[in-house]
């Protein structure tokens, strides 16, 4: 029987959500109650299409540990980052030589300089997962990932030709920016925390104070360089898990700490090209072959909490179909004949098959 489960979020997860909050601070699921809220609200708005606007949609799945009742991490999808209201800013990165002649000298210099989008990408983020599950043999950060990509497919229409994932750079214990410290914190006067958390509900003070033009890198201390465009040691396996699924670095970073931006086209994204519809052929009390792999397998209503998932072994059928162990079934609220949303998991997500996507029909 599957232990834990991803369905989206409900009011009454808020507690929970605090608590998991918490254990990382996060502009995307900050450690405020009241925000906690506004977050909640907004989700339940979007997978219940209250939320005409795609391009505002906010969908957060939380990760439930069915034996401890109680959420235990989450993950996020944002339907558009970069509208009108709310550019998508960057620093781009790029490389400049300087030769003289004259004194037979030879420079490379990385050069930054800020940009705005008002017709961004999509963003995947906001993952947490509570330190005591981190190392669970369930692969539930891979769990929060890929669901996200599950839920794209079987809703391409709502989502944007690009899909972006921003990583986190190398930060103090305290939670520190060097590059902030070194820039972004003489043009503002703000702390780099409290920078990120006003970015989230207004974006105005970046454009207008922000210096326009080529910032060169070389004139910032060594460790505000080091960090422009590294991932920290904490999301080292997000960076190895985005690239297997078709993510790259595109030469943009956060413009408050340099963390990398990490792009792919949506259609081309693994997890998205592979996830389909499939008939639930069976749901027998158990499995009669055993099988190596799992597959991550979701169901929709109309009703809260809208979506549900499990991580679980199955057995494929000829026709397309699939067969899943009867508690499985019921976690997902599925039962023989019902069509469910299917994103098998392989050892090299990397190989490509051709199947019926998930948002055909």
């Amino acid at each position: 029987m599957a232990r834990f489960r991803i369905r989206g979020v409900l009011p009454s997860d808020h507690d929970d959500l605090v608590r998991v909050a918490h254990h990382l601070n996060s502009v995307n699921l900050p450690d405020d109650a009241s925000a906690i809220s506004a977050i909640v609200d907004a989700s339940v708005r979007s997978f219940s299409g209250q939320e005409r606007d795609a391009r505002r949609a906010e969908y957060v799945f939380v990760l439930e540990d069915l034996e401890q009742q109680r959420v235990v991490g989450t993950s996020m999808i944002f339907g558009q980052l970069g509208r009108r209201d709310a550019p998508y800013i960057y620093f781009d990165v790029r490389s400049e030589e300087k030769y003289s002649s004259s004194l037979d000298r030879h420079f490379h210099h990385t050069v930054l300089r800020i940009g705005y989008s008002y017709d961004g990408p999509t963003e995947i983020g906001g993952i947490v997962l509570l330190p005591d599950y981190r190392l669970a043999g369930e692969r539930l950060g891979q769990f929060l990932s890929y669901v996200r990509f599950l839920f794209i497919a079987s809703h391409r229409e709502r989502f944007c030709d690009e899909v972006l994932a921003e990583l986190l750079p190398p930060l103090e214990p305290d939670g520190k920016s060097h590059l902030w410290e070194a820039l972004g914190r003489h043009f503002t006067g703000l702390t780099y925390l409290e920078a990120d958390k006003l970015s989230k509900k207004n974006k105005e003070f970046i454009k207008g104070l922000f210096p326009e033009g080529d910032v060169y890198a070389s004139l910032l201390p060594a460790d505000a360089q080091r960090v422009i465009g590294e991932v920290g040691a904490q999301t080292k396996g997000v960076e190895k898990l985005l690239e297997r699924i078709g993510f790259r670095y595109c030469e943009r970073i956060d413009p408050f700490d340099g963390g990398p931006h990490f792009l792919a086209n949506t259609d081309e994204i693994t997890l998205v090209h592979e996830s389909r519809r499939a008939r639930l052929a069976a749901t027998p009390e158990a499995l009669e072959h055993p099988v190596a792999h799992k597959a991550l397998v979701a169901t929709e209503s109309e009703r809260p909490p809208y979506w549900r998932s499990v991580l679980v072994p199955f057995e494929a059928h000829e026709d397309g179909a699939i067969t899943l162990a009867e508690q499985d079934a019921s976690a997902i609220a599925a039962k023989a004949g019902d069509e469910v949303l299917f994103l098998p998991l392989r050892p090299d997500t990397r190989k490509r098959r051709h199947r019926k996507p998930a948002h055909a029909r």
